[in-house]
């Protein structure tokens, strides 16, 4: 199956929002203008944005696809037609992905989620979508539901065997590739499906190289924003939900409120950890290989 990249969304929005639209697009650096049969024309660098008096909105531009994910579907829209899985898609298949890479606190976490025909009807039922577009609370409960309509698998690896891991394969994208392997494995056992679809973090030889450590003989689909497909979608909600679980766990532990990412305020907390517990115990909760692990030892 191929996948095409499209270069320009229309769709119809509610004209009572037109003035929020407005402002907010003025807010985001956009520059706006009055043709004809339009309410406004904004554009900036790779996105243009149209809205015509039939209240027809068009988007087009290289930059898109986050424009429209994360902020026109969310708030304006709250509909997700665009970041939506095509509902005609109902082949069975594996759909892998992964939470926690780019965070220095917590565990990385990687799911994969096998789907029918009707398993897939009843995601759709769910409206599931990307996990990076959803709350925390709607992921927490999606995740829950998911688990009871498809079979699945996790790969959850607590900071100290992340550690260990990476010691041994020096190499994130390595790292992630034996995760997705490890996990696309054992579902490929529960279920003999052998049409797999991931997000692509690498190279393709990358993963590809780590299936075949597996010896497992499979379809594999390697495309980046693979989230756009139901079934990875749902796994990237099965291990965001896992990740949440597993930071929230530490905090509980060690009475701290560690934050996501790796920002400032990670810098900061990190610091602070040290203070209360010990720079020893932060194998126990973070990424030591993070180049933030230095500006939180410096003095």
């Amino acid at each position: 199956m191929t996948f095409q990249k499209r270069s320009c969304f229309v769709t119809t929005m509610d004209l009572k929002l037109k003035d929020h639209l407005r402002e907010d697009l003025i807010d985001q650096g956009f520059t706006l203008t009055t043709p004809a049969y339009t309410f406004f024309s904004a554009k900036k660098k790779g996105i243009s944005c149209t809205l015509y008096t039939s209240g027809k909105l068009m988007i087009q531009g290289k930059e898109m696809d986050e424009f429209i994910r994360f902020y026109i579907e969310p708030q304006i829209l709250q509909t997700f037609t665009y970041s939506n899985p095509e509902p005609t898609d109902t082949s069975e298949r594996i759909g892998v992905d992964e939470a926690g890479k780019g965070d220095f606190f917590g565990p990385l976490c990687i799911a994969a989620v096998y789907a029918d025909k009707k398993k897939i009807q009843g995601l759709l039922a769910l409206r599931i979508r990307d996990s990076k577009i959803l709350s925390d609370p709607a992921v927490i409960a999606l995740a829950s539901k998911i688990k009871t309509i498809c079979p699945h698998t996790l790969v959850i690896l607590k900071p100290k065997t992340y550690n260990q891991l990476y010691a041994r394969f020096q190499n994130l994208n390595r790292l992630l590739a034996w995760g997705h392997a490890t996990a696309i494995a054992e579902l490929v056992q529960k279920t003999h499906c052998k049409q797999v679809i991931i997000d692509q973090f690498a190279n393709e030889t990358v993963i590809l190289d780590a299936i075949k450590q597996k010896k497992l003989d499979l379809e594999l689909t390697q495309r980046h924003r693979a989230e756009s497909d139901l079934v990875v979608a749902a796994a990237s909600i099965l291990a965001r939900a896992a990740f949440l679980q597993g930071l929230y766990d530490l905090r509980l532990f060690y009475k701290i409120q560690l934050p996501k990412g790796a920002s400032q305020e990670v810098i900061r907390v990190g610091k602070a950890f040290c203070s209360k517990h010990s720079s020893y115990l932060l194998e126990e909760v973070a990424k030591l290989h993070f180049k933030t692990l230095q500006e939180i030892l410096a003095h």
